[in-house]
């Protein structure tokens, strides 16, 4: 059963950081496309990020560029995305999910078929 799970999410002051994880199972995300999206109450989702799954190229929502970075531990079958800076504005469900490929149109979600549950994230003082 092909399954994804966030975790990490939480309550973080502005300013402040966060890691959240992507943990696969039933399948190895090395060949695949794990894309991190975000959805905020009244607004449409977001694709935050991207890592392709053979060269790991990846890519950046305009909103997050030079303050969130996405990584792959193949080892763990994990994608992780570190949240530096954070603003109000990034208070969201974040998800994640899986794409056998993905190209420039990655943040419209479309090629993505496999999502996870969501973790909350809540940028507040």
């Amino acid at each position: 059963q092909v399954q994804l799970v966030e975790s990490g999410g939480g309550l973080v002051q502005p300013g402040g950081s966060l890691r959240l994880s992507c943990a696969a199972s039933g399948f190895t995300l090395d060949s695949y496309a794990i894309g991190w999206f975000r959805q905020a109450p009244g607004k449409e989702r977001e694709g935050v990020s991207c890592i392709r799954g053979n060269d790991d190229r990846t890519y950046y929502g305009d909103s997050v560029k030079g303050r969130f970075t996405i990584s792959r531990d193949n080892a763990k079958n994990t994608v992780y995305l570190q949240m530096n800076t954070l603003k109000p504005e990034d208070t969201a469900v974040y998800y994640c999910a899986a794409a056998l490929f993905v190209d420039s149109t990655w943040y419209e979600g479309a090629y993505f078929g496999s999502w996870g549950q969501g973790t909350q994230v809540t940028v507040s003082s």
